[in-house]
């Protein structure tokens, strides 16, 4: 029987609504909420259970050695603050959680760093909390360096560093100081497609040495490929919790498609389903729609037809640099293609602006799509990652071809093919494969 890594029992977290958390927070915290305290009773009023939310409400389970467990749930459903407890970032107020080993955490980009000390130094403080000794931090420094492209950089102060840069070298160190236990948030939401593919080889990389990963991400396609078991959170307790396959399925199902009309108000938080929240938000996008041949907004594109969106958005601070992404998904985060509108070669000023994105032919086939927004400048701007969701819908070959019809999973777009008839192989080519 394999030993746990983990074991959570009635694990529970609450926090007063309007106030700092007054149940296990600081001295000051402390003497605020007991000032609050005295003011309901001084109005003839004591402290309703309303003016608390559980943000984890009494959760259990185990995660074993070596295993990687995925975390999935929709916002403010409880997964940050789970990895919170478990990191020691914050007490519970109820429950408790052993961990054997030491866990090395990545729950916002730069966790731990100090924005005055070097890249070089930031690395030496990160091994230093993990309890490890100076000679095994200088045996990891080269490879942490290499892989998260710091090298020009590595003696100048975080604080200036972008935030992709940031990012890069926060979950390099954490991915390569050894932690028995790594916990990661929605890491793999961000940074360019290469950097996410490198973050995922060495996501299963410490995986394959026999570590505990604790992954949240709402990139389905990533707790596919990476986890065997997958916790499953709503309204702070456990919905599901199981086999990858079976969890994430019946995820998928209960958040259900909801189309629309093909115009989203992105100002809603509502929206911003999975959205990181270090965006530098100078930029921010309001609206998002989806254009038929009249211009007029529509949830729903023929196959093969123009796919045009339209994007809206606000600049609040002067931006240099500046470039809009729309990434076209699957329904589990698989990335079909991306359009990228190009730097602007001036400053963006003050004000609202809008850009249309337009692919002639798209190549998907039938199907349900989301697309992703990303705004960046010198650093990312701003993300959302469903803020569409459309409907590809099926030609008259798709309808008329039954093979077509029940294949809608035969790939995720649609290439043209010439093929030669099929003719019997001579003598001679059999000769040639035998040489090979």
């Amino acid at each position: 029987m394999s030993r746990h890594s983990i074991e959570v029992r009635e694990l529970a977290k609450r926090y007063r609504l309007g106030e700092g958390d007054a149940l296990h927070g600081s001295l000051r915290e402390a003497i605020v909420g007991a000032a609050a305290s005295v003011l309901h009773l001084a109005r003839g009023r004591g402290r309703q259970e309303a003016d608390t939310i559980w943000a984890l409400d009494h959760v259990s389970f185990d995660v074993e050695q070596g295993e990687v467990l995925g975390i999935v749930g929709r916002n403010g459903a409880g997964k940050t603050t789970l990895l919170k407890l478990l990191s020691g970032i914050t007490d519970p107020t109820d429950g408790e959680a052993r961990i054997w080993g030491r866990v090395g955490s990545l729950l916002e980009v730069g966790t731990g760093f100090h924005p005055d000390l070097t890249g070089r130094e930031n690395i030496l403080l990160n091994g230093a909390i993990l309890g490890m000794r100076r000679r095994e931090i200088e045996q990891k420094f080269d490879e942490i360096v290499e892989f998260a492209e710091v090298e020009r950089f590595i003696d100048t102060p975080v604080k200036r560093y972008s935030s992709g840069m940031y990012l890069r070298l926060a979950f390099s160190v954490a991915a390569h100081l050894e932690p028995e236990i790594l916990i990661v948030d929605e890491v793999l939401a961000v940074g360019d497609a290469s950097f996410q593919r490198k973050c995922l080889g060495r996501m299963g990389e410490v995986s394959g040495e026999g570590r505990t990963v604790l992954l949240v991400s709402h990139n389905m396609a990533a707790i596919r490929s990476l986890t065997s078991q997958v916790l499953w959170l709503e309204k702070g307790r456990v919905e599901r919790f199981g086999p990858t396959a079976e969890v994430v399925g019946d995820y998928l199902a209960a958040a259900g498609e909801p189309i629309g009309d093909g115009l989203v108000d992105l100002r809603d938080d509502e929206v911003r389903h999975g959205a990181p929240k270090w965006t530098a938000q100078e930029v921010r996008f309001e609206s998002v729609a989806l254009l038929d041949a009249e211009g007029r907004a529509t949830s729903r594109v023929p196959e093969r037809a123009p796919l045009r969106i339209e994007i809206a958005f606000q600049v609040r601070e002067a931006v240099r640099f500046f470039e809009v992404a729309a990434r076209i998904k699957t329904t589990d985060g698989t990335r079909v293609f991306s359009c990228y509108s190009g730097q602007t070669d001036e400053r963006l000023e003050q004000g609202r602006y809008v850009v249309t994105c337009t692919v002639p032919q798209q190549p998907l086939r039938p199907g349900i799509y989301r697309v992703e927004l990303g705004a960046m400048g010198i650093d990312h701007q701003d993300i959302v990652p469903e803020a569409l969701t459309f409907e590809v819908e099926a030609g008259h070959q798709e309808e008329e071809n039954p093979r077509y019809a029940e294949g809608r999973g035969h790939g995720l777009v649609r290439v043209e093919a010439d093929w030669t008839e099929i003719e019997p192989a001579s003598e001679a080519f059999g000769e040639r494969l035998l040489a090979r």
